[in-house]
């Protein structure tokens, strides 16, 4: 297969298989998305998931949020991990949305990454699922596919996320960042994989990675 050829056997199995897309991280509106984003560092989705209820129960706006000290959020947030920088990122942004923004969650990838604790995949995520602008945001899943799929070196996730917006249509990367999340998650993971199941990889999978899969197998 031509790069192209293997793109668009991407693009046309993730469709297939995830025609409908979930979010994986529940919320209500721009501000509890980015809440529960900042919370995901180091985290799982199921995890934060679990808590975020408790921790909207009692401030699922900036206003409310800031009545609340970063000592109550921390003993909220506390089982996602990482509470200390996060209640204070949740606390310090939450303050300057009412300062600075109105109450308002800003609509900018600038104005996103200048807020505690956000940076550029918080603020990517937030633009493409909150607000429906076209990024890519790469977790763990997908820069780990991207290079099992020989469409990046693995380097870093800067790198990772170039190749992406370079390879895949602008149109499609909200669906696709999400799509290739949900198939990592299933298909293709970091542990227990079985590349008989992961169609993507065992079809135009780079070399390297399944001869070294079919290897450890043997062994």
């Amino acid at each position: 297969m031509t790069k192209q050829e293997r793109v668009n056997f991407v693009i046309n199995t993730l469709y297939k298989l995830y025609p409908e897309i979930p979010i994986p991280l529940d919320h209500k509106d721009p501000y509890t998305l980015l809440i529960a984003v900042l919370m995901s560092a180091q985290s799982t989705d199921v995890r934060v998931n679990q808590i975020t209820p408790l921790l909207f129960e009692r401030a699922d706006n900036p206003y409310d949020m800031v009545k609340l000290t970063e000592q109550e959020i921390r003993e909220i947030i506390k089982p996602v991990g990482l509470s200390p920088m996060k209640s204070k990122g949740i606390y310090g942004l939450s303050k300057i949305l009412i300062e600075k923004h109105d109450g308002k969650v800003p609509q900018s990838f600038e104005a996103l990454e200048a807020l505690p604790a956000v940076g550029h995949k918080t603020a990517s995520v937030v633009m493409s699922q909150a607000f429906g602008v076209p990024a890519f945001p790469v977790d763990t899943h997908i820069h780990r596919l991207m290079y099992r799929w020989n469409f990046s070196n693995g380097k870093n996730v800067v790198q990772t996320e170039k190749d992406a917006k370079r390879l895949f249509p602008k149109e499609l990367w909200n669906d696709l960042h999400l799509q290739i999340i949900w198939y990592g998650r299933e298909y293709s993971p970091a542990r227990g994989w079985d590349l008989e199941k992961d169609i993507i990889t065992k079809t135009i999978g780079r070399k390297s990675v399944i001869q070294a899969y079919y290897k450890l197998k043997k062994s």
